[in-house]
């Protein structure tokens, strides 16, 4: 809120927008209680926010504007009643239905329990109302809600309760909140795709308002294509990921068709936000969705990104994970528009990352990715996976033997300080011990790995370097050659034949 503000001092369009947009629905709802007359009440929230702007320097506080705020809209309401008294104008109930839905029975039913819901909210007391009206059509937290009010939070709860009690008691329903989710028209519905079920877990537990799809995928890892639904592709990732990470085939398919079902029917909702952060698994899932979006026509919704790199008071920000739910509750309404340059941005990445072309992929460093703004960064540390023209190692490969030969000897240990080391790769777990296994098999490896546990329980074994490793880390060796590959990232599959190495240093790629 004081971001805002301050910005909105300054002239900040954006930032004012912002605030219009967060307080639109409780000025509305304040106003329709005084005045009973739906027009007249946008007239006085329009004039409400003119003269909250034009005294917005006047504002001690910016915390204390929902209070402030209240305040010039009761007194915009006093002006209209004292102009003239209107005769109220019925809620126009008609209902927009999405075009596939046309089965009369299930529309005469939705109208049937939307006048019924109307009733019964228009047969509370005013105060029960008011916080109804707040808290389910327009979907503020009971934090806000006690600011613009100023009554204690226990106090709306427990006239939340109360409410509950009595509408249950009319329409004999047990399941309030879903009965207004399936048939309120009014407010916003929102989708919130998130980057992992930690995430996904703690806004639900929050009072961030709308659904939760966790999109569950490892893009860094296995082939790609620029259509991730292409049988033929699912298969061969399928078996990839099986393979390599121990993610059982069959259970990869359901969850692939699951989510993008989940995701065919954006359309139903006003609004969809993605919640990502600055990595490089973030950044592919995010580049992804977006490619997916620009192939769709959007209709009335809106698309928006909130993505961030850093979190006030958090020295290594690894991802929204770290955060608790009262800070994620923070970010709420902090998310941006997302245009044409964000959609087209994000489908040029996707599309070059899926190409067996090493040149496209290079190239992405030469083009403008400034709407996604941790886009090159992360796109940098993709290509530093590559075969190095040093000698041959990605730069998880090289991280992993220069901790060993530093003296960091269990693979707990290594992670953690590879993580530390290589934050901006967003690597996990389950690749991390794919990666240390592919170092440690075979004739030719470059670490000894001793110890009672297999892959992937590495915890408590011992990592030593062999002598090929030495010298693999020391230059001596190209670890290509003295090894061989056989890898995929993204669209391109490295393989012992290459004839190009990547040379981190000067940020070009080198023929050998």
């Amino acid at each position: 809120m004081r971001q805002w503000i301050e910005g909105a001092r300054r002239g900040d369009q954006i930032a004012w927008e912002r605030i219009v947009q967060r307080f639109s629905g409780m000025a509305l709802a304040v106003a329709y209680r005084r005045l009973g007359d739906w027009g007249h009440s946008e007239d006085a929230v329009q004039e409400a926010f003119a003269e909250a702007f034009a005294n917005l320097a006047k504002l001690q506080d910016p915390e204390a504007f929902p209070g402030w705020f209240k305040v010039i809209i009761e007194r915009q309401c006093q002006r209209v009643l004292r102009r003239k008294k209107h005769c109220a104008v019925p809620i126009d109930d008609t209902i927009a239905m999405d075009g596939e839905k046309s089965n009369v029975e299930c529309i005469a039913e939705k109208r049937e329990w939307q006048n019924r819901l109307h009733q019964s909210v228009e047969g509370l007391s005013s105060h029960l109302k008011l916080v109804v009206q707040l808290f389910y059509y327009e979907g503020y937290s009971i934090k806000e809600i006690s600011s613009y009010l100023g009554v204690s939070p226990s106090v709306l709860r427990k006239r939340l309760f109360d409410a509950r009690n009595k509408l249950r008691s009319s329409l004999l329903v047990t399941d309030f909140v879903t009965m207004f989710n399936d048939l309120y028209e009014g407010g916003t519905a929102m989708l919130h795709i998130v980057n992992g079920d930690s995430v996904g877990d703690k806004l639900k537990k929050g009072n961030i308002r709308g659904d939760i799809l966790v999109w569950r995928e490892i893009y860094p890892v296995g082939p790609v294509s620029a259509a991730m639904d292409e049988p033929d592709l699912r298969s061969a990732r399928a078996a990839y990921l099986e393979a390599a990470l121990g993610v059982p085939a069959d259970e990869y398919r359901a969850a692939c068709e699951s989510q993008e079902q989940a995701l065919e029917g954006f359309r139903k909702y006003d609004e969809v936000v993605l919640w990502f952060e600055h990595d490089l698994f973030d950044q592919l899932m995010l580049s992804y969705l977006l490619h997916w979006f620009s192939n769709r026509t959007l209709g009335g919704t809106i698309l928006n990104l909130l993505c961030i790199g850093e979190y006030p008071g958090i020295d290594l920000f690894m991802g929204l994970g770290q955060l608790t739910t009262k800070q994620l509750e923070g970010l709420s309404g902090t998310w941006r528009r997302i245009g044409e340059r964000e959609l087209e941005t994000g489908r040029r990445i996707w599309e070059a990352y899926a190409s067996s072309d090493i040149e496209k992929h290079v190239g992405l460093l030469e083009e403008d990715t400034s709407a996604l703004p941790f886009a090159r960064a992360a796109l940098e540390m993709h290509l530093a996976r590559l075969p190095s023209a040093k000698n041959g190692l990605g730069i998880v490969e090289q991280t992993a033997l220069e901790l060993i030969g530093n003296g960091v000897v269990t693979p707990l240990e290594l992670f953690k300080e590879s993580g530390t080391r290589l934050s901006l790769l967003g690597m996990g777990d389950l690749e991390f011990w794919y990666r240390l296994r592919g170092m440690s098999e075979g004739p030719n490896a470059w670490l000894e790995i001793r110890g009672p546990h297999t892959f992937p329980d590495y915890r408590d074994n011992v990592i030593s370097l062999t002598e090929l490793g030495r010298e693999v880390a020391a230059g001596i060796r190209d670890a290509v050659k003295a090894q061989g590959i056989d890898e995929r990232y993204g669209g391109l599959r490295l393989h012992a034949d290459m004839t190009w190495r990547w040379d981190a240093g000067r940020g070009q790629l080198v023929y050998i």
